[in-house]
């Protein structure tokens, strides 16, 4: 950016306000001299009356009419204005050679020319600035970014516009300088409007129109096709233009539409010359040529050559000819509007500059018009109604058109206007205004402005003429933004402003003392006008932006004076300001007493300025010395030493003129004779006691300061014109000394003892009998009196504020309430207490002591600075604590005091962090919520490094521990979840941190659960084993309460699926429709036969004896599925069914001998009850071939059910589908290839195994009796002895035949009628193995042909071997068991069962026959528990024959091992016995797991795939 902006205006501090009471605003001297102790420091303040205090608006409204100023706000800030004029004299340049200035920009701002200019000439001047590339830096100091090659468009801006210009100053022929063109510029540059320099010059031009002058234009027009303008119409395409104008002026158009821009000031209209006529003008015609033409004796002036006429251009100055070609640079074009050759150009450019000031408005205005004007003005300008615009705004506003030159924003201002002619706006005695009798109080007031300036305390009232503005008041009458320029009143006198009605006016002020260091910062900042104008100050057209003053050290203040308040400036004060809109005000001069010496300094100061004197200051003093008698004594005491100061100088200046040769000398009563008439030639002064006159210049004199200036006559020739010799001087200042005389003695004094040092001070009593002498003689109010009382009073202030302090040091150290007296003094001002004491003009007793607890008080403070630039540390809590006991103890207010409370905060802080981390008393480390509260508590404390350092390793803690507790919380609660690497990676940004955190507990919890889960189901994988389904089960469970991606859970999932299908395929296959039973109630043996059955609880003698396993109650079927999913492997399950089994056959046989008791010949039909109906049997029965219940036909049989041959099975005993064996193989091999273990997979394999057996020992058995049958029929006997023994009760009738139950009952009467509608197998003479061998079969869930088949062998009665007669008796008691039975019964799983138990065994019985003992030992032990009877021959001999071929080894290669010890290992697939040496498995492996040998895992495997 180029040269900034005007900043956005920042208010000055307020003025003072005074409101004084009805007393104090009855005196107005009085008062004003009571509050300048105060109100001179600023300069300017306020005075807001009594709210009743109202005097009526006296003036004539309707004779008032006045000719405002008009002022254009940016010719007014000195600053700007320089710029302004800078710029003019850069355009009349450049328009004078024909050219039009454009003010180019740089960076999207208008370059500031004027300061460019100048700082190029502070750095040496463009030739050493191009030498030095010094551009960059003037670039920078122009406000603009480096970096941006700015230099080089300033350098090219410069060497175009102003290095022309700086060469024509400095006195070089631009006909020999390179001259840039200046057509060669940006579209976007903006032509200058330079001012119009009558108007500066102040020469009224006459007006074609009587609207009033357009209030607002823009300085800057840019660059745009020239277009036929109508009146009124804005050249500029600024969007609110329009609503800021006050008005505008309708521009007359030229006679022909030429393209040329029309200024909108009247002031700058010019008779416009067409622009082809002009041109024309300029050169030579050729063609046709007159005959005789005075362009012929035309020369071009640089080649002296007339040739070429028609490139002849003329000077519209002088006439000169000069050759386009031969002016350097050559112009191509012909120059628009006029052309001044360098001599002409030289001419113009070097005539003086006028004084700049306030032209006048071409119209006069009554009170009323200028009041509408002024509102329209406003209104339009900001857009809105007059008392809604905010102050602030205003003057923002202000400020900123006063330092643009872009906008030329002009406003009126009816200032200076006599109040002698249109009468005051205070009634006045005599006037023309009819006071009403309620108002008369206001004519004699002495804040009417009429009567201030001449009232008795005022020393104006001893000037003898009326001084219009200072006796007499002025009226000003403002509209929005006009304005009064800094000033000083004249001879630096008092000035009072009473604003009578109107919006407010803002005023700035600064102090006297400060008059001179503000005129040094305007002469600084704006020395061009002062070079022209030294008294620029004085003529009240200039003014500076209060925010530059005070960027300088100048102290300015400001106040807002609002309708019915007055402001008062005093002596020497600056001051300036502006109208916020249409008001009406007046002011008026006075001086009091204590101004004599600054009116006489004013006198002195005007002569170095050759300024004029509104009144003789010497005449008023010898005035007032005249009327000695009436002065009061204060006032002639003042007279008295300025008349001493006066004759003292007189009496120099006389000598001096006398030696100079002065002799002539007269009598001359100067006060006879106007002020303009006796003013001194060279520095204005009006002359009263002395002046110098020359008989060749009659009627004019020169003072004694200046008697070389008065002509060029010899000094000899002079006379020295004299009001008083000075021995009439002297007896004037005697006689006002004798009247002050009283007050100079007690004023002598009054000062000796308010001067006194040290030792010589005297007491305070003294200084009240000096007040009360005053008081006596009446000595009117002055400065030492003031003084003097001032002093007695701070005196006696301070003698009580020291016993306070000394008994406050004595008192208790709380006062009530439990604080300090609210009042306390600091130690800095109970330091400065103490000196003033000292300094006080008189001594007092309090003071040794106080410096004495000063003492005290500085020791306390040493011993605390000491120990706060110390470390914060716990151990000087006691230390801390004892300093503040102590500090307590002083009533002065210590600034220690609060740092130690705060280091003793500190201090308990850090303990308390130092407990919170210690480990032993917090082993879990610090907490988040601990930690913000300490951070909390913390933040609250007085930073110092030991707690920023505590406080950041908190905060870090507590950050990073937040962190990782979110991302913990995000990890965990992450949908889907994470893998654990990442889980893992997150708990190692764990390790450091010292802190208990949940979510990163949780989150290892996690970590190491999905660890275990993991190794858990790689266990699965590798060991070989096959996992149980409710370990499975568990195990997704579980998982999904792990929130880890686990990759084997999706396989768990997959393969639990596949055994729900499986288990949902056999279900399919086995359950009955709306089967009352579960799966594995059907696959497994029926442990609940029969309630009425006493359960028994059989323990292996071998198992109990072991002491490793006891075998869980299986007393429900949730104890054997239970039993089932806790078994480890395939061989625990088996041989829990096969316990399961065990009860199953007791149970039923237990059952089918109480139902077969039923229908014995003994039993009562009658009181039978049978069936699902629990009825007597009759009519139709059938009978369960399982269960040996009967039950009614029509209770258990549709009618529709047909009657086949089959074993008919009750409701209970028929529980599935029995599908036939090859079906149920396959679900056992589909489930197999799951490899899941599962309590129904279990009990599937375990009915197989179990009808495999079954169905080879049903083989054998219809295999025998085949050839039983086959014997028999070759031996010709009769089968008398078959399997199937008849007794005397046995049945005769077949099925479907009516039966009786014959001799049951011995009555035939009591006999019951009824019929088995199917036949049941005969059990008299049935053998028991072929009972169970039967019973099995029907309880085996699998349909076999075997089954059908011996049902129908034993239906039909088949023979039996040759065995022993014996009598049918249950099977599977203690008393009848077979070996061979025993032996058969026994499955695979059962084997398996026992080969665990007796593997834990020690010894072994038989050495090599190890399958052979464990037979035999096994078919022993259930000898044992069932008390068999026989064993048959070929039992025997099978059994030996299998133990034989289970001590081969089926191994390829087997290594027949020897010794007394040979362990062996069976297949769990086929059962088959191998060595362990063959097959490479341990005792421990197989022990623990399940084994399978090559030939069956290959064939699953294949079946697999």
């Amino acid at each position: 950016m180029t040269q900034p902006g005007p900043a956005e205006f920042t208010p000055p501090p307020e003025c003072p306000v005074f409101e004084p009471s009805w007393e104090e605003f009855a005196d107005p001297f009085a008062f004003i001299n009571k509050i300048r102790p105060i109100a001179e420091k600023t300069g300017i303040c306020k005075v807001r009356p009594p709210p009743d205090w109202q005097p009526p608006f006296a003036c004539d409204v309707d004779r008032l009419h006045f000719t405002p100023r008009i002022q254009r706000l940016n010719e007014l800030e000195a600053q700007t204005r320089v710029k302004l004029n800078f710029l003019d004299q850069i355009a009349k340049f450049w328009e004078l050679q024909g050219c039009t200035l454009k003010i180019p920009h740089v960076e999207r701002k208008i370059l500031d020319l004027y300061q460019l200019n100048r700082l190029v000439a502070e750095e040496g001047g463009f030739d050493i600035v191009c030498r030095e590339r010094r551009w960059t830096k003037i670039a920078m100091t122009l406000g603009f970014a480096p970096g941006k090659a700015v230099g080089s468009h300033l350098r090219s801006h410069y060497e175009r516009i102003l290095y022309p210009y700086n060469l024509f100053q400095s006195g070089a022929n631009l006909l020999c300088v390179q001259k840039p063109s200046l057509d060669d510029v940006d579209s976007k540059d903006k032509e200058y409007k330079p001012h119009d320099l009558l108007q500066r010059q102040n020469v009224h031009m006459p007006s074609t129109d009587t609207s009033a002058p357009a209030r607002r234009a823009k300085r800057m027009k840019t660059e745009s096709p020239c277009i036929k303008q109508e009146g009124g119409e804005e050249c500029d395409n600024r969007p609110n233009l329009r609503r800021r104008m006050g008005s505008f002026v309708a521009k007359p158009e030229p006679e022909r539409e030429i393209q040329i821009q029309v200024k909108q000031e009247p002031v700058e209209i010019k008779e416009i010359i067409p622009e082809p006529e002009k041109t024309k003008s300029r050169f030579k015609k050729n063609n046709p040529p007159p005959p005789v033409s005075v362009v012929d004796l035309y020369v071009c002036l640089v080649c002296g050559k007339g040739n070429d006429e028609d490139r002849l251009l003329l000077c519209d100055g002088c006439d000169d000819s000069y050759h386009t070609f031969c002016l350097i640079p050559p112009l191509t074009d012909v120059p628009k509007g006029d052309w001044r050759c360098p001599k002409c150009l030289a001419q113009e450019c070097s005539k003086p500059q006028e004084a700049f000031g306030f032209e006048q408005a071409h119209r006069d205005y009554s009170l009323k018009a200028f009041g509408e004007m002024a509102d329209s003005f406003k209104s339009d300008y900001f857009n809105m109604p007059v008392h809604m615009v905010p102050t602030e705004l205003v003057e923002k506003e202000f400020w900123r058109l006063v330092g643009t030159i872009e906008e030329d924003v002009t406003v009126e201002y009816g200032a200076d206007i006599a109040s002698k002619e249109f009468g005051s706006g205070f009634p006045i005695k005599g006037g023309k205004f009819k006071v009403a009798p309620h108002d008369e109080k206001y004519l004699k007031c002495g804040w009417n402005l009429n009567n201030m300036a001449m009232m008795t305390p005022s020393v104006l009232t001893h000037v003898t003429a009326d001084i219009c503005g200072m006796t007499l008041p002025w009226l000003y009458v403002g509209m929005c933004f006009s304005s009064f320029c800094w000033h000083i009143e004249d001879h630096w006198s008092y000035s009072i402003n009473y604003l009578h009605w109107g919006e407010p006016k803002t005023w700035y002020g600064a102090p006297g003392f400060a008059a001179e260091q503000l005129e040094e910062v305007m002469k600084k900042l704006a020395p061009e006008l002062f070079e022209s104008q030294p008294d620029l100050l004085h003529q009240l057209v200039t003014i500076m932006n209060p925010n530059t003053l005070m960027a300088h050290g100048v102290p300015i203040y400001r106040t807002n004076q609002c309708a019915g308040e007055f402001v008062i400036t005093f002596p020497r004060s600056y001051h300036s300001g502006f109208n916020q809109g249409f008001n009406f005000a007046e002011a008026v001069n006075f001086c009091t007493v204590d101004w004599m010496t600054l009116g006489r300094q004013c006198v002195d100061h005007y002569r170095l300025l050759n300024r004029y004197c509104v009144f003789s200051h010497d005449e008023m003093v010898c005035n007032m010395a005249m009327k000695a008698d009436s002065l009061d004594v204060v006032l002639a005491s003042a007279v008295q030493k300025d008349m001493h100061l006066m004759i003292k100088e007189e009496r120099e200046l006389r000598d001096k003129v006398r030696k100079l040769g002065v002799a002539h000398c007269q009598l001359f009563q100067y006060d006879l004779l106007a002020d303009d008439e006796r003013q001194c030639i060279k520095c204005r002064t009006t002359c009263y006691l002395s002046a110098l006159t020359c008989p060749c210049r009659p009627g004019i004199q020169v003072c004694l300061h200046h008697a070389h200036n008065l002509c060029s006559c010899p000094i000899s020739n002079y006379t020295l014109n004299y009001r008083f010799t000075l021995d009439d001087l002297f007896p004037m200042m005697n006689a006002v000394r004798q009247r002050a005389e009283s007050y100079d003695e007690w004023a002598s004094r009054a000062t000796e003892i308010m001067e006194a040092k040290l030792d010589k001070k005297r007491n305070v009593t003294v200084f009240r009998a000096l007040l009360e002498e005053s008081n006596e003689n009446s000595f009117p109010d002055n400065d030492l009196l003031r003084q003097l009382r001032l002093v007695t009073q701070d005196a006696e202030k301070c003698s009580s504020v020291a016993q306070q302090l000394l008994n406050g040091k004595r008192q208790t150290r709380y006062r009530s309430g439990g604080g300090k007296s609210l009042n306390q003094l600091t130690v800095e001002e109970l330091r400065s207490f103490v000196r003033q004491l000292y300094n006080l003009p008189c001594s007092l007793t309090q003071a040794p002591l106080l410096k004495e607890l000063l003492n005290s008080i500085e020791d306390f403070q040493q011993h605390s600075e000491k120990l706060l630039s110390d470390e914060v540390s716990a151990d000087a809590v006691s230390e801390i604590e004892s300093l503040l006991e102590e500090g307590s103890q002083f009533d002065v207010l210590l600034p220690e005091l609060p740092l130690l409370r705060e280091r003793l905060e500190q201090a308990r802080w850090l303990a308390g962090v130092q407990q919170a981390e210690d480990l032993v008393t917090n082993p879990c480390g610090l907490s988040l919520d601990n930690m913000r509260r300490l951070i909390d508590r913390g933040v609250g404390l007085t930073p110092h490094e030991s707690i920023e350092r505590t406080m950041a390793r908190l905060q870090e803690l507590l950050t990073i521990s937040e962190e990782l507790e979110e991302k913990a919380q995000v990890l965990l609660k992450a949908r889907p979840p994470v893998s654990l690497e990442m889980l893992c990676s997150q708990l190692t940004q764990m390790e450091g941190v010292s802190a208990y955190l949940p979510n990163c507990l949780l989150l290892q919890d996690t970590v190491n659960r999905a660890k275990e889960w993991l190794q858990e189901a790689e266990n699965l994988q590798v060991g070989g084993q096959i996992p149980v389904l409710s370990a499975l089960a568990d195990m997704i469970l579980r998982a999904h309460a792990i929130p880890v991606l686990l990759e084997p859970l999706e396989k768990l999932e997959t393969l639990v699926s596949e055994v729900h299908s499986w288990k949902e395929s056999a279900a399919k296959t086995f359950l009955i429709k709306n089967s009352p039973f579960t799966l594995l109630e059907v696959l497994c043996p029926r442990w609940e036969v029969s309630s009425s059955v006493k359960k028994k609880r059989k323990v292996k003698a071998d198992c109990t004896s072991s002491g490793k396993k006891k075998l869980v109650k299986l007393d429900s079927m949730s104890d054997v599925e239970r039993a089932l999913a806790d078994s480890k492997d395939s061989a625990s399950a088996m041989f829990t069914l096969a316990e399961v089994r065990l009860k199953e056959l007791e149970s039923l046989c237990s059952l089918r001998a109480a139902n077969e008791s039923k229908l014995l010949p003994t039993a009562d039909c009658a009181a039978l009850k049978v069936c699902v109906c629990q009825q007597p049997a009759m009519g139709a029965m059938l009978q369960c071939e399982l269960c040996r219940d009967a039950f009614h036909s029509v209770c258990v049989r549709e009618p529709t059910e047909p009657r086949g041959t089959e074993a008919w099975l009750c409701p209970l005993c028929l529980r599935s589908t029995r599908p036939p064996l090859d079906k149920i193989t396959s679900l056992l091999s589909s489930l197999q290839r799951i490899r899941v273990r599962l309590p129904e997979g279990d009990a599937l394999r375990y009915m197989i195994e179990r009808a495999v057996s079954w169905q080879r020992r049903a083989r054998e058995v219809i295999n025998s009796y085949n050839f039983s049958l086959t014997s028999q029929e070759r031996r010709g006997s009769s089968p008398t002895h078959s399997l199937h023994r008849t007794t005397g009760h046995s049945r005769k009738q077949l099925s479907g035949s009516p039966s009786w139950c014959q001799d049951w009952n011995v009555s035939e009467q009591d006999q019951a009628v009824f019929y088995t509608e199917q036949r049941c197998i005969p059990l008299q003479g049935l053998s028991a193995e072929v009972e169970e061998l039967m019973v099995e079969g029907l309880l085996l869930q699998v349909s076999l042909p075997e089954t059908q088949q011996l049902y129908r062998l034993l239906l039909s009665g088949p023979p039996t071997t040759n065995t022993p007669h014996t009598e049918h008796t249950p099977y599977l008691t203690q008393k009848h068991s077979s070996p061979q039975r025993e032996r058969d019964a026994i499955t695979s799983a059962e084997k398996k069962a026992k080969r665990r138990m007796n593997r834990e065994e020690t010894e072994i019985s038989e050495r090599g026959m190890k399958p052979k003992s464990k037979k035999q030992r096994m078919g022993s032990e259930k000898r044992r528990e069932r008390k068999a009877a026989s064993v048959s021959a070929s039992d025997v001999s099978q059994s030996e024959d299998s133990g034989e071929d289970m001590t081969l080894c089926p191994a390829e290669n087997c290594l027949q091992p020897e010794g007394e010890e040979v362990n062996w290992v069976q297949c769990d697939c086929c059962n088959r016995w191998f060595h362990m040496i063959c097959v490479g498995v341990s005792a421990e492996l197989a022990a623990e797991e399940d084994y399978m040998c090559v030939t069956c895992s290959t064939t699953n495997t294949g079946r697999r795939k």
